[in-house]
């Protein structure tokens, strides 16, 4: 299956902004935070299909996983 990892802030220092990975059917968040060499403590915000997830959220063909650090602000 295909899908769309989008990468935000710090997470995108030295791997991309957005891209397309395939992965097997069945696979989880997970499995695309590996694919996409982000360690999952350092992903603290998930959105799939802009809705929020957890790390062990089943992933379908086209779907699209937004992945954010942790975000500060006042």
């Amino acid at each position: 299956m295909r899908i769309k990892i989008k990468l935000f802030a710090s997470l995108r220092v030295g791997r991309f902004d957005s891209a397309d990975r395939d992965l097997k059917e069945g696979s989880d968040v997970r499995a695309a935070l590996r694919e996409a060499g982000v360690p999952e403590k350092e992903a603290h915000v998930i959105f799939l299909n802009g809705k929020h997830a957890g790390p062990g959220a089943a992933l379908r063909d086209g779907d699209t996983l937004s992945v954010f650090p942790l975000i500060g602000g006042g």
